[in-house]
């Protein structure tokens, strides 16, 4: 196996059967059968394949893509639960390319983000998908932050990202004119894409080598066939099961999950350990009015708070011309939870029993009464956004989109920070990968994910 990934190696056997009801994650077509997604799949009548790949975003479509460009004589298919691809995180996020400087030097999140980070853009060159190499600034607007400013540098260049430097006031003002700042660190290579077009062309890739992409098809459990009509189990071709909530079968030799906020009990369908649990965080973003759009020309971030779990609420320029302020981080009620009343019973009891929310709040209780408190005033935040641009005032702002983000945590209340790729042991768990935990940057390191993944598959499975 590749050693570079992180395993949380659980019993995985036979699939438990504590989530009946099943759970979003996979897919199958409005009328019942399942079908491609579009042309240049295989046919629609196609029930057995030899890998599965759970999840149609990002990290699912570039990770059936590498699979079925390196080995073409194999069937592949993609689950996804909704009727479409890529519009949960892949199509919540601010399309920022990140250039891998705020990441632990040889982690996997530091490795994978700068890798994929080139490959991204060698990719959207290739196929004409615009992009905006529009470079970011980190800045200190006080004087305590600079040391940490200057150790973010340090780990930058540890990392290997390109065409860093230190800053001072006069040239923050020629990057920005308008933003205030004691010193900055500017990020040349750091760019903005639409994520999803660059998911949908992954899939079309995968379809056009031969795959089939399967919507509609919404994961209720994944088991070892019982029985074969003309040989043993040993010697089924396709032994594993997985079916949907409509009672449709799809079989398959091996399955990679990648379920998103859907992860760990994806993993605890088949019997694997539900650990990390996925805890939902909601972004909510304020857009810059279009007659106040000049004030930002790149991205504009603050200095991190390694006491705090996230980046704080930045400046992003977007594809379309437009200017997003944020996110906020603040639990969400729901997986899904786009909006601020979303609900679910199940997913609020889940969090409170089975992840260490608890222990995570309590050691980090003012920081998120300060961002419910941003989430509810615009005033707040717009204080904040002051900090580097004077002039925004409460009349230039209005609210946004919203995203929700799948933050794994262990049982002690930990963020886990980096990549996490789970394998098992078992009848079905030795034929199972999933990949637990891919968060930010995921979608700029997608290439360079999906290319572990291909060399694990291949190694896991002996294909």
């Amino acid at each position: 196996m590749v050693p570079a990934l992180r395993y949380l190696v659980g019993a995985c056997g036979r699939a438990r059967g504590g989530f009946a009801r099943g759970f979003p994650g996979a897919c199958g077509s409005a009328s019942g059968r399942p079908r491609p997604l579009c042309g240049g799949g295989r046919s629609a009548s196609t029930s057995s394949f030899d890998i599965v790949i759970v999840g149609g975003g990002i990290v699912g479509l570039a990770s059936a893509r590498a699979l079925i460009l390196r080995h073409p004589s194999l069937s592949i298919g993609v689950l996804e639960k909704e009727k479409d691809l890529a519009v949960h995180q892949t199509g919540h996020n601010s399309g920022v390319i990140h250039s891998g400087i705020y990441y632990k030097p040889e982690s996997l999140k530091a490795k994978l983000c700068v890798q994929g980070a080139a490959l991204l853009y060698e990719y959207c060159q290739q196929k004409g998908i615009s992009y905006k190499q529009c470079g970011k600034l980190i800045v200190a607007v006080e004087q305590e932050e600079i040391p940490r400013l200057q150790a973010l540098y340090e780990r930058g260049l540890q990392n290997g990202v390109q065409g860093l430097r230190l800053i001072q006031q006069e040239d923050i003002k020629k990057k920005e004119p308008y933003c205030r700042g004691l010193m900055a660190i500017d990020c040349p290579h750091t760019g903005i894409v639409d994520y999803r077009q660059v998911a949908l062309s992954f899939a079309q890739d995968f379809q056009e080598a031969g795959g089939s992409v399967l919507t509609n098809f919404e994961v209720k459990d994944i088991e070892m066939a019982k029985e074969s009509p003309s040989r043993s189990i040993d010697g089924m071709q396709y032994p594993i099961v997985i079916k949907n909530t409509k009672g449709e079968e799809i079989r398959c030799q091996y399955v990679v999950t990648c379920a998103g906020l859907y992860s760990d009990r994806i993993s605890e369908l088949s019997g694997c350990t539900p650990d990390p649990r996925i805890v939902p965080f909601r972004g909510d973003y304020l857009l810059l009015k279009p007659e106040k759009c000049y004030l930002v020309k790149g991205n504009i971030y603050p200095v991190p708070d390694s006491r705090f779990p996230f980046l704080g609420v930045h400046f992003t320029p977007r594809m379309d011309g437009s200017i997003w302020l944020g996110p906020n981080a603040v639990l969400a009620f729901k997986r899904e939870g786009y909006r601020p009343f979303d609900f679910s019973a199940t997913d609020v009891m889940d969090i409170i029993i089975n992840s260490g929310l608890i222990k995570l709040a309590s050691q980090n209780f003012s920081y998120g009464v300060t961002e419910m408190y941003k989430a509810c005033f615009l005033g707040a935040t717009v204080k904040y956004l002051q900090k580097f641009i004077p002039e925004i005032t409460v009349s230039d702002i209005l609210r946004g989109p919203a995203g929700v983000r799948a933050q794994a945590l262990d049982r002690d209340g930990n963020l886990v920070e980096d990549f996490v790729f789970d394998a098992g042991v078992g009848n079905i768990g030795n034929r199972v990968l999933h990949v637990r935990n891919a968060p930010s940057p995921a979608a700029t390191s997608s290439l360079a994910i999906s290319g572990m993944i291909a060399d694990e598959v291949q190694q896991r499975f002996e294909l």
